[in-house]
C-alpha cells in the first residue's frame, strides 16, 4: 500500500484517538452498520480531501466498511494528526497522505497522489482536490461521477466554477446542510476557536477586547463563545443585514480600522482575502493577537507584517512575534492558518458526527442519482438533513412532539382562518 506519514509508530495513540471520538459519533455508527451489511459502495474509489484527524478517521472507516475503496489526503498542511494519519494506515488498511506541519510542495504532491487513485467520487474540503483535478489533471474528469464539498469557502469557489461553466461533474454543497452548519459551523467552530487560542497563548479572556471578521454561522459561533468568557465583543461585517443582526444580538459593530486600533484578540472567519491588511497593522496596539479560523490563510496579509517588521520569532507553539520597526509587537497565531485545528484539536466529534453522516449519505445519493445531476452545486436533500437530525435525537435520547392530523391540515390548508 502506498502512503506518506510521519511515522507509523505513532499508530497505536492515533488509534485510541480514534475510539474515543468513535464514541461520540452515534449517528456514523449507525451508518456504517448499515453500509457494512448493504455494501452500498462496493469498489467505488474515492479520494478525500479532508483535514485528517480522529473524527475524519471515522468517516473513512465508515465510507470503507461500505465497500469503498479509500485515499484520503490533507486540506490543511496544519491540521494533521500524525497519530491519526498513522493509525488509519497501519491498523485500517486506509492509504493516507498528510504530514503535519507539510510544506506547499508536499501538500499539492499528497493531492495529486489522491488523485493517481483515479476516483469515481472526490470528497473535498476547501476545493483543493477538485481545483487541481481540473487544471492539471483534465483527462482523469470524465471518470469521476460527482463530489461532496465540506466548507463555505470550497462552496463559494464551487459555486463560481459552476457559474463560469467550468465545472465538470455535480457536487453536493455538505456544508450547506442545516445539520451541518447549524451545528459543525456554530457550536464546533465558536469552541474549538477559543480552544485553539487559549492552547497557542495561555491568556485570559475575560476582560479582552475580542474583535471578529465575519458573522456567518461560524463567527456568530465565536463571538457567542467569547462572550461568554467574559470578552467585549466587535464585530466587523460587509454585510448590512449581518451587521444589523450583531446589533440585535447585543454586540458593537464599527468598521475595521476603528476595531484594529483596540482590538486585543482579532479572529477572522470570513472566507476573503486580506481581511487583516498593512493599514491595521499600522494602528494595531502594543501586544495584539491575531488569528485565522477562515480555511485559508490568505484573510491576514502576513507578508505586508512581515515587510512591516525587524524581525520575527516564535514566542511559544504556534505563536509567533512580529516586532514593529516602531517597537509595537504583533503576535500571529498558527501562521494564520486555522488555529482551531491547528493549535488545537478541531471541532468536537458530537458535531461532527452530523456532518460527517451528510458526507456518508451524500455519496450514496450521488452513487443513485448522478445520472440525472448536473454539472452544477447541489444542496444536501432535505431528507437525508431531516433523517439525520432524526437519528441524532434518537442517540440522544430525546423525543419530541408529532403534529397531530388535525394540525398537520391547518397547516396545509388555506380555508381556515381566525
Amino acid at each position: 500500500m502506498n502512503y506518506d506519514v510521519k511515522d507509523l509508530g505513532l499508530a497505536e495513540s492515533g488509534k485510541k484517538r480514534i475510539e474515543w471520538a468513535d464514541k461520540d459519533m452515534s449517528v456514523l455508527r449507525l451508518i456504517r452498520e448499515r453500509f457494512a451489511s448493504e455494501k452500498p459502495l462496493s469498489g467505488v474509489r474515492i479520494s478525500a480531501c479532508l483535514h485528517v484527524t480522529s473524527e475524519t478517521a471515522n468517516l473513512m472507516r465508515t465510507l470503507k466498511a461500505g465497500g469503498a475503496d479509500v485515499v484520503l489526503c490533507a486540506s490543511n498542511p496544519l491540521s494533521t494528526q500524525d497519530s491519526v494519519a498513522a493509525s488509519l494506515v497501519k491498523d485500517y488498511n486506509i492509504p493516507v497522505f498528510a504530514i503535519k506541519d507539510e510544506d506547499e510542495e508536499t501538500y499539492y504532491r499528497h493531492i495529486n497522489a489522491a488523485l493517481d487513485h483515479h476516483p469515481k467520487i472526490t470528497m473535498d474540503d476547501g476545493a483543493d482536490l477538485i481545483s487541481t483535478l481540473h487544471a492539471e489533471r483534465a483527462d482523469q474528469l470524465s471518470e469521476v461521477v460527482g463530489g461532496t464539498e465540506e466548507t463555505t469557502t470550497g462552496v463559494i469557489r464551487l459555486k463560481s466554477m459552476a457559474e463560469q461553466g467550468v465545472l465538470h461533474y455535480p457536487i453536493i454543497a455538505v456544508n450547506d446542510a442545516q445539520t451541518k452548519y447549524l451545528f459543525d459551523n456554530r457550536y464546533g467552530t465558536g469552541q474549538s476557536t477559543i480552544d485553539g487560542i487559549l492552547r497557542a497563548t495561555n491568556i485570559l479572556i475575560a476582560g479582552k477586547t475580542f474583535v471578529l471578521s465575519g458573522y456567518g454561522w461560524c463567527g456568530r459561533g465565536i463571538a457567542m463563545r467569547a462572550k461568554g468568557m467574559g470578552a467585549n465583543v466587535v464585530i466587523i461585517e460587509a454585510d448590512p443585514l449581518r451587521a444589523l443582526e450583531a446589533v440585535m444580538d447585543g454586540y458593537r459593530v464599527m468598521p475595521s480600522i476603528e476595531a484594529a486600533m483596540i482590538a486585543d484578540i482579532w479572529v477572522t472567519v470570513t472566507g476573503d482575502i486580506h481581511v487583516i491588511d498593512e493599514k491595521h497593522f499600522k494602528v494595531m496596539k502594543d501586544g495584539a493577537i491575531i488569528c485565522n479560523s477562515g480555511h485559508f490563510n490568505v484573510e491576514i496579509n502576513i507578508p505586508a507584517l512581515e515587510a512591516m517588521s525587524e524581525s520575527r520569532k516564535e514566542v511559544r507553539d504556534f505563536t509567533e512575534e512580529f516586532l514593529i520597526k516602531d517597537g509595537r509587537r504583533i503576535y500571529l497565531l498558527a501562521d494564520g492558518r486555522l488555529v482551531n485545528l491547528a493549535a488545537a484539536e478541531g471541532h468536537p466529534a458530537s458535531v461532527m458526527d452530523m456532518s460527517f453522516a451528510n458526507q456518508a449519505f451524500s455519496v450514496e445519493h450521488i452513487l443513485k442519482e448522478a445520472e440525472k445531476m448536473e454539472n452544477t452545486v447541489y444542496p444536501v436533500p432535505a431528507a437525508i438533513d431531516q433523517n439525520i437530525a432524526w437519528l441524532k435525537l434518537d442517540s440522544m435520547n430525546i423525543k419530541i412532539d408529532k403534529l397531530t392530523d388535525e394540525q398537520e391540515k391547518y397547516l396545509h390548508s388555506w380555508e381556515m382562518g381566525t
